[in-house]
């Protein structure tokens, strides 16, 4: 693991930017971004549509290390370039900016009130390419849609099982193990979430660190026990379908918690825009998620 990028993350000041939309969210991103369906034909076209965003917003001079400590890129930006350079190399190099990559493969259908992880036959080879290209770390998403206690254990202990075999690779997992915004009683299943998570945390050997990557919490600071955690390198926040006013003023309310956001991050840029307003609209919504991430 590369000790530097393991000292930005431990303890720089800035946030994540999500990256990592694969082909069941490419098309809503694309379609915010002002790209409707219609204007691709085929998947790889739509994957061409999505990258060449991408190679935007991280080419941009607004997006740089000074304010993002990290990026969760796809595994097919992963792949490829920005400005004809490796996106990893790209990134840690031109922009100081530490590269994670999604390493699920979906969600599961609903059982016990969640999305359980589809079994990840690709890991392996995933992984191998990700060490080869110099990538940090990875995150792996899971979904909570009601605070059924059984089905938050399962999760938990699937996220743990995955993230062990990542950080026998020598990568850092980031565990995501998300409460949808809608989830009835969502503050029952923030609760019950800590607490199964800590359990596990304190499974964990000495000199072990997973990251985190959690829903906003309806109760302030009640993340606070996972942040001090000495096995917990840091605890990330996901935007999960609220605006990005929102999603900085609860942030702002949490201390120590950091930004992982994907929708605020790029809410209000088009494909229409001019470079200089992109680039404008991309530097207001970094300094916004910036300023409530140092909090």
């Amino acid at each position: 693991m590369n000790q530097e990028q393991l000292n930005v993350m431990a303890s720089g000041q800035g946030f994540i930017a999500a990256l990592d939309q694969s082909g069941g969210s490419s098309p809503k991103a694309l379609k915010l971004y002002g790209i409707p369906e219609d204007a691709y034909d085929t998947e790889e076209k739509m994957f061409d549509l999505i990258h060449q965003m991408r190679e935007r917003l991280m080419s941009s001079p607004s997006f740089s290390g000074d304010k993002i400590l990290g990026t969760i890129l796809f595994e097919q930006t992963m792949d490829r370039t920005i400005n004809g350079e490796d996106t990893v190399a790209f990134l840690w190099k031109q922009k100081h900016i530490v590269p994670f990559v999604k390493v699920d493969q979906g969600l599961s259908d609903v059982d016990n009130g969640v999305q359980l992880m589809k079994p990840m036959t690709k890991l392996d080879s995933l992984l191998d390419r990700a060490v080869d290209k110099g990538v940090f770390g990875t995150k792996m998403r899971s979904f909570i849609q009601e605070p059924n206690e059984q089905g938050i254990r399962a999760i938990v202990d699937q996220q743990f099982e995955y993230g062990h075999k990542i950080a026998e690779r020598g990568l850092m997992p980031i565990l995501e193990p998300e409460v949808s915004i809608k989830c009835p009683d969502k503050a029952k299943a923030d609760s019950m979430l800590v607490a199964a998570l800590k359990a596990k945390l304190d499974e964990l050997s000495e000199g072990t660190q997973y990251m985190l990557k959690l829903t906003l919490p309806d109760e302030d600071n009640l993340y606070a026990p996972l942040i001090e955690h000495p096995r917990v390198l840091r605890v990330v926040a996901l935007s999960g379908g609220y605006s990005l006013a929102d999603s900085c003023t609860i942030l702002a309310r949490n201390h120590h918690l950091i930004a992982s956001f994907s929708r605020a991050l790029t809410e209000g840029l088009s494909a229409d825009q001019t470079d200089a307003e992109f680039d404008e609209k991309l530097r207001s919504n970094i300094e916004q998620i910036y300023a409530a991430s140092i909090t």
